[in-house]
């Protein structure tokens, strides 16, 4: 498969059957910008979203379901930030955050996470279109970076091994471009896919931990440099690396007039009215900003 020139809105999967490890790597660009348009966020904001998204892409295309949807929820009692949100169904993300600004103004440039959080938790939630399966885990938002509150996660709550790299940076124009690099131990290796390169040792998951953590942010989020590139730079020793292919990215919300009026009408008439101004309900979507007027008479 030959990458772009420029290499955004996309994830490549790989596995390393010497190391009996699985990979991730994902870059946003254009998606990136569009759903950072929606909200003009202070840059602390701007780059906890960015990394927020790209670990759901990361995470998001794990899912065999193609109907699934993978949701991460970091949320505080008393922090700057209340509530993040990002999702990925289909290939398809979306993401906003709730943030006191006033507050935020106070902590200078670059705040950390616990300044931002507090006593906060992180929530994964994957929904299983097919089988109707939900599972959720949820971990205390500890350590210096998203990327460490999701290991741990891992840790935990599936007990796997995992190493998540996450970053932002900006292209030639200044738009912000995420990119992040998934790494997780399998006890039994995995098979299959399109084999990038072979030569030949067998190390052991520390080994390949070590390599996965010397993979730099300003290398992640170059659009210029392929992501299978990034994967041979990392691996190029290794015995062997298979592609497994990748999804394409996109920026999705799932707000309509259509689905808001199926949900205003479950309401009863009393109800609608007492949320209507003159006889109009406003609704917003919180993910795109977007306004939606719902005249009563609309609705059944």
């Amino acid at each position: 498969m030959n990458a772009p020139a420029t290499d955004l809105d996309r994830t490549v999967n790989f596995t390393i059957p010497a190391r009996h490890a699985r990979g991730r790597i994902a870059r946003i660009g254009p998606v990136l910008d569009r759903i950072l348009s929606a909200h003009a966020y202070p840059a602390p904001i701007e780059a906890l979203l960015a990394e927020a998204l790209t670990l759901t892409a990361l995470l998001g295309s794990t899912l065999k379901d193609a109907g699934g949807q993978l949701t991460l929820q970091a949320q505080a009692q008393g922090g700057i930030v209340s509530l993040l949100v990002c999702d990925y169904k289909g290939g398809e993300l979306r993401g906003y955050v709730q943030f006191d600004g006033e507050r935020l103004a106070e902590l200078g440039d670059n705040p950390s996470l616990y300044a931002l959080f507090n006593q906060g938790h992180l929530a994964m939630t994957f929904d299983q279109a097919t089988s109707g399966e939900r599972y959720q885990g949820i971990v205390p938002l500890d350590g210096e970076s998203l990327a460490q509150a999701a290991e741990n996660y891992f840790d935990q709550s599936e007990q796997i091994p995992s190493l998540i790299r996450l970053g932002m940076g900006r292209d030639a124009d200044g738009r912000c471009v995420g990119g992040g690099l998934f790494l997780q131990h399998l006890p039994e290796g995995e098979e299959g896919g399109e084999r990038l390169h072979g030569r030949g040792d067998r190390p052991e998951w520390a080994q390949g931990e070590g390599l996965g953590a010397t993979m730099g942010i300003d290398e992640l989020a170059d659009p210029a440099i392929p992501l299978e590139t990034l994967v041979w730079r990392l691996f190029n020793e290794e015995d062997e690396v298979r592609v497994l292919g990748g999804a394409d990215l996109t920026r999705g919300c799932r707000c309509d007039a259509g689905y808001i009026e199926s949900v205003l009408a479950k309401f009863s008439a009393e109800d609608r009215a007492e949320m209507a101004e003159d006889g109009v309900i406003k609704v917003d979507c919180a993910f795109c900003a977007k306004a939606f007027p719902i005249a009563l008479a609309d609705l059944n």
